[in-house]
């Protein structure tokens, strides 16, 4: 027989498949009608995994408007008969049976509206339910993700200072308060002050660096013990990204109090902390979690998606493109997310609400505007420069580098996370935690590429240098102020810079691999964004292009995201005019990267938790035939098999108590084995 984990699969694959497949009322009705002039008389309906089972007493339509399909009986406002028919935890959801019972629900709603008139106003509010939903998902997605920004951009800045007339106010809000717009990153302006100078050390000598350096370190590891505590004593789910747990759960597998509030509040607080900790991770891979969270909890308050886990599904795919949406500020991008990356059963109506959510969420997120501009995109461009045919040489290469970086990502870092999970590293996840703060804190706060935010850092080499700039990235010998339409040669400021970028690089691998997979809330877009800026550098063409293009390729050689990451660049830097660069760099990524490890960073995660996935995308090819696993081997005991015309009640409770497999092949008769279906060892015991 099949092991569980298998068997999940394949129903979940097979299950979805044939939701699609039955979308037309005509054929679901004629299934319908098969499984009502079966029902009471035979055990071998099948029904994707349930199965019609016996009933003592049929139960007349006139005085219950139910029918049996699969081990439920479903009413047609859309609920069950009872806590004991819904799923169990690590379960995986019957899509037919819960599409079919969305039908007959549907069909009921349209007979009352045509009876009264508080049908019609039922079948109105039915109508809009869906958008509604959405909508409100939206709202909530926005909000949350307004809050997370607003609170890591501020505990962020707390490691090196604080705004003393207006404590509330992060670095930047302080110095706009203030009027004063020429500072640098060490002397910021004169509201704001350093922990050093609220100590009365305002000289920039050894002792105040190593009292800024101390309590840099302080804060990060504060804030990381703060963020793994509140992980592992009120919500152990809400640590990680989470989105290969909502590819999993929106195949149709049930991972109860994953998508809960006590997940939500502690993963908003949780990423905020880590994020401000400074360890080498992001905050927009758990923005997704986040947003299906709210869609899982605004869902409840519609029966028509709390209640049926196949239509709940299409709202936590829409919530899914919002998260995306919120986390970059990319409503398209987000729906193509969801379409390419997260959703497992994506139908046009489902494409339509994402498409709403999306646009929704990050309109909220404009109104919140936690960034302080005018820009929904987080590295907004101008660049005026076009790109040249002779320059696809070098973005093949780019997206070869980006593959190979991506692949040998996956393998340290999977290999990290499998001694983490099964050897003595896991059983102390608080320890670890602070371990790897503690390292990432005292390696980077000498190099200021690596002590600054990691969004700050992809805005600063995406960027084009300007008259105004005195960074040392723009430190180039010109002839005149305002000659920066050419190239020009470098100053000393470049080859000082350049050295600390290739120190920065070899860094944020590193501790990545680390990083990725310990017990707080985590994400690995912006890292792997900043990976991949920091390797092109600053060349003497147009640096920031590069850096853009190599951005994308790291990110598409670990996620193997294409059609979106192309979407998501596009609007993170509103740069429309480079979209045939990024798709080569993303396609290139993608085929060097699938040429060397076959699954990305998520798919890889999901293998190593076990969790019942069977990728759509994978194509599958077995030369043993049905027979030769089926047929018992010599000494064995014959198969546990149900038979569809002369079993009994009693012989199936005989049948569940002698056997110890997980599910029964349903075949006509004792003389003639054609196979009518399957049923799963639990839905059988539930509908006796």
């Amino acid at each position: 027989m099949t092991s569980p984990a298998t068997t999940s699969s394949f129903i979940v694959g097979s299950g979805a498949d044939w939701a699609a497949a039955i979308e037309s009322d005509d054929e679901l009705e004629a299934i319908e009608t098969d499984a009502l002039v079966n029902n009471g008389e035979s055990v071998g309906q099948f029904w994707g995994g349930g199965t019609s089972l016996p009933m003592r007493q049929r139960k007349s339509q006139q005085q219950r408007s139910t029918v049996t399909v699969g081990v439920a009986d479903v009413d047609l406002t859309g609920g069950q008969d009872g806590a004991e028919h819904q799923y169990a935890d690590f379960d995986t959801i019957d899509w037919l049976r819960d599409i079919g019972r969305h039908r007959r629900r549907n069909r009921e709603v349209q007979r009352r509206r045509r009876v009264n008139y508080r049908g019609r106003l039922a079948a109105a509010f039915d109508s809009v339910s869906g958008w509604l939903c959405v909508g409100l998902i939206a709202v909530a997605a926005g909000l949350v993700a307004g809050v997370v920004d607003i609170g890591t951009n501020w505990m962020s800045d707390l490691r090196s200072g604080i705004c003393v007339e207006a404590f509330w106010f992060n670095k930047e809000q302080c110095c706009w308060s203030a009027n004063d717009t020429g500072f640098d990153d060490e002397q910021a302006c004169a509201q704001w002050y350093t922990w050093a100078e609220l100590v009365g050390n305002k000289n920039k000598d050894a002792g105040a660096y190593i009292l800024r350096y101390v309590l840099y370190v302080f804060w990060s590891l504060l804030f990381a013990l703060l963020a793994a505590m509140l992980v592992r004593m009120f919500a152990p789910y809400a640590c990680g990204s989470g989105i290969p747990e909502i590819k999993t759960i929106l195949s149709g597998f049930i991972i109860r109090g994953y998508l809960g509030k006590w997940t939500l509040l502690i993963k908003s607080v949780g990423i905020m902390l880590s994020v401000s900790s400074g360890l080498s991770l992001g905050k927009e891979g758990p923005m997704v979690h986040m947003a299906s969270c709210c869609g899982n909890i605004i869902a409840h308050l519609f029966p028509k998606y709390g209640r049926n886990e196949a239509k709940k599904r299409e709202v936590l795919s829409a919530a899914a493109a919002a998260g995306v949406s919120i986390a970059f500020g990319a409503p398209l991008g987000g729906v193509l997310f969801s379409l390419e990356e997260a959703s497992y059963y994506f139908p046009l109506k489902t494409l339509w609400r994402s498409f709403f959510c999306s646009m929704v969420a990050a309109s909220v997120l404009k109104l919140v505007n936690p960034f302080g501009n005018d820009h929904l995109v987080l590295f907004y461009i101008e660049y005026n420069s076009t790109w040249s045919v002779l320059e696809i040489g070098p973005f093949i290469l780019l997206g070869i580098v980006g593959g190979v970086f991506g692949a040998a990502f996956i393998r340290a870092n999977v290999w990290v996370c499998r001694q983490r999970k099964f050897g003595r590293l896991g059983q102390f996840p608080v320890a670890e935690v602070l371990a790897v703060t503690c390292v990432t804190a005292l390696l980077a706060f000498p190099n200021p590429y690596t002590r600054m935010n990691t969004s700050q850092l992809i805005k600063l080499l995406f960027s084009k240098c300007g008259p105004e700039d005195v960074n040392e990235l723009c430190d180039y010998k010109r002839n005149t102020t305002n000659d920066f339409s050419g190239s020009a040669p470098a100053g000393p400021g470049i080859y000082s810079a350049m050295w600390k970028l290739l120190l920065a690089f070899g860094f944020k691998i590193i501790v990545t691999i680390f990083t990725f997979g310990i017990k707080v809330p985590s994400g690995l877009f912006i890292p792997s964004l900043a990976v991949g800026a920091i390797a092109v550098g600053q060349p003497c063409i147009n640096s920031g292009l590069y850096a853009m293009i190599g951005a994308a390729a790291a990110l598409g050689g670990v996620t193997r995201m294409t059609l979106s990451l192309v979407a998501i660049m596009l609007e993170l830097t509103g740069g429309l005019q480079y979209i045939v660069p990024l798709m080569i760099a993303a396609v290139t990524s993608k085929c060097v990267g699938e040429a060397i490890t076959k699954h990305g960073i998520y798919e890889e995660h999901v293998r190593l938790n076990g969790y019942p996935f069977l990728d759509n995308k994978d194509e599958f090819t077995h030369t043993t035939i049905a027979a030769d696993i089926m047929r018992p081997r010599p000494g064995e005991p014959a198969l546990k098999l149900l038979y569809q015309d002369s079993m009994t009640v009693e012989a199936v409770e005989r049948l569940l108590t002698n056997s110890d497999v997980n599910g029964f092949p349903i075949v006509v008769s004792e003389h003639s084995h054609y196979l009518v279906g399957f049923v799963t060892k639990q839905e059988l015991a539930l509908a006796i």
